[in-house]
């Protein structure tokens, strides 16, 4: 009876993704030597979490744009997308803009702000938000920058009218010129305000820190609101993780080789974030099928292209003259021949709710290149 087979310790899940996983791109600060540091320069982040995250409900939009674009949910859930709609590579389809990081940041000016004082004449008060970002890298080109709010106030008979006004450190007034200016017929609904283009540039990298000042008036006399929420929903776009040919996963699960020493297939790896002490915060998913491909690619193998994909003419060339003159040159090699990708939801060190989207991060077919 052969003996059990052992799942892979947690070294050599590390030592496998150090070597299937993307190189780090060479402007990155090296890191310490290991494969924890490589696996963390392959998802694009400069350390594991220090400490557990401050625990806060993750933001239901944040749920959503995971579940659209993470491939494992969109098969065991209910279809999100229309059948027969390729997801694109690099694209928030819900938000309409380019991007593959949504990172979800709080007002970090809640917790200092005076109490709101009563009202003068005609006066409403003016609110301070502030919002940390210096987690964004400048190789990051924003793409959406929604500021929400809720507000919590009687309706007024005519609407409201927001204000935004760049805030001097430690002032809770603007100190310039009014950023945007915008209608708000109610505040039964979240209020929302796109600042790029009006924070900063376009094609500016986003600011290590931004303060703006709040003003909501109604457009005639009535009780003043009071501000309940201020969050930022940012989306950037990081070339160094976009592979525009990186392909979508297939609907059917990958053939998965068995023995090592047979023809190059598929072979099944599965990393566990629990596993790698990740699971505090990291929120989903709890894993995902890495996979790997080993095998030969000697005759008659390198000729049926294993897994259903065609072998290179090239790799068939290199495997008859192997088989002809075995000392003339190697056999072609195994390797990922369909890729596809994953999502993770996780806290930042700043606790932010952050969602990634990485291309060719699954090896869903292998064959003889």
């Amino acid at each position: 009876m052969p003996p059990p087979r052992r799942r892979p310790g947690r070294r050599v899940l590390f030592l496998l993704l150090a070597l299937l996983l993307p190189s780090p791109p060479p402007t990155r600060a090296p890191a310490p030597p290991g494969p924890a540091a490589a696996l963390l320069q392959a998802l694009g982040l400069p350390d594991v979490h220090r400490g557990a995250p401050t625990p806060r409900p993750v933001p239901p939009v944040m749920w959503r744009l995971f579940r659209h674009r993470d491939p494992q949910e969109a098969r065991v859930g209910p279809r999100r997308t229309p059948q027969g709609t390729t997801l694109r590579p690099c694209h928030v389809e819900e938000l309409g803009v380019a991007g593959n990081i949504v990172r979800h940041i709080p007002d970090r000016g809640a917790p200092t702000r005076p109490p709101e004082p009563a009202r003068a004449a005609g006066q409403c008060p003016e609110w301070t938000v502030v919002f940390d970002l210096s987690a964004v890298e400048p190789a990051e080109r924003p793409s959406r920058a929604r500021l929400e709010l809720r507000f919590a106030a009687a309706e007024a008979p005519f609407g409201w009218e927001l204000s935004i006004t760049q805030a001097a450190e430690g002032d809770g007034a603007g100190a310039g010129p009014v950023l945007l200016r915008q209608a708000v017929p109610t505040l039964r609904t979240p209020v929302r305000a796109e600042l790029l283009g009006a924070a900063w540039p376009r094609n500016a990298s986003a600011p290590r820190s931004l303060r703006l000042a709040l003003a909501l008036r109604p457009r005639a006399p009535a009780a003043c609101a009071h501000l309940a929420e201020a969050s930022l929903l940012l989306v950037t776009l990081d070339p160094r993780l976009c592979h525009p040919l990186a392909r979508p996963r297939r609907e059917a699960e990958p053939a998965m080789g068995g023995s090592p020493g047979g023809a190059c297939r598929t072979r099944r790896l599965y990393v566990s974030f629990r596993e790698v002490g990740w699971h505090r915060w990291v929120i989903a998913p709890r894993g995902f099928l890495a996979n790997y491909c080993q095998g030969q690619c000697a005759l008659p193998a390198a000729l049926s292209g294993p897994g259903g994909t065609a072998p290179l003419n090239h790799a068939v060339l290199r495997a008859l003259m192997h088989a002809a003159a075995p000392g003339a040159g190697g056999l072609p090699c195994c390797v990922p021949a369909r890729l596809s990708p994953i999502s993770v939801l996780f806290f930042d060190n700043s606790d932010n709710v952050v969602l990634r989207h990485y291309e060719d991060m699954v090896v869903d077919e292998c064959g003889c290149r």
